[in-house]
């Protein structure tokens, strides 16, 4: 890995800008195009609700990065309970959202890289600010993302993830 500002690709030897510190998902791992068009289901910004009785809100997980005091995000998706949901859309705008304990969450997106799936790990959604997305906490277990937030990402374990990601699938 170089200065940060490119790096050279150990799979097709090629500079990059980069590497990205983040990606993001658009939607939870459970939606799909065709739930759009029915009812009960609702996908916008910062909110996604299937048939009606999966509630998930935008959120972001992130990592130290080890060599520069830094931070790796992921942009996630997390599913909370019915109750948890309508509280937090009733503060969405509100400044005294920031005062609300964690909310217990299941991560709903499944991050690539990872081995096993990121699906379904515990978590605790802390509120932040208005106009910021809620930060990702871990239940503290062996699972490699978690094991990444509580003790940093590595440069090159980011090029890595570069690579992965932003390469064009072999045809």
């Amino acid at each position: 890995m170089t200065s940060g500002s490119t790096f050279r690709c150990s799979c097709c030897a090629q500079p990059h800008d980069g590497p990205p510190l983040g990606y993001a998902a658009p939607a939870p791992a459970y939606w799909h195009a065709d739930l759009a068009h029915q009812p009960d289901n609702m996908l916008e910004g910062e909110r996604c609700v299937i048939a009606g009785t999966h509630f998930f809100v935008r959120a972001r997980l992130v990592l130290p990065i080890v060599e520069t005091g830094g931070e790796f995000e992921w942009g996630v998706w997390v599913s909370v309970s019915e109750q948890s949901f309508g509280r937090m859309s009733q503060l969405w705008d509100r400044p005294e959202r920031v005062e609300e304990p964690p909310y217990f969450g299941w991560l709903a997106t499944e991050l690539a890289p990872y081995e096993p799936t990121t699906l379904n790990l515990k978590t605790n959604l802390h509120t932040q600010p208005v106009g910021i997305r809620p930060l990702v906490e871990l239940e503290p277990t062996d699972h490699p993302l978690a094991i990444e937030q509580r003790h940093g990402i590595t440069l090159p374990r980011i090029q890595s993830i570069a690579e992965r990601l932003l390469q064009p699938p072999i045809r």
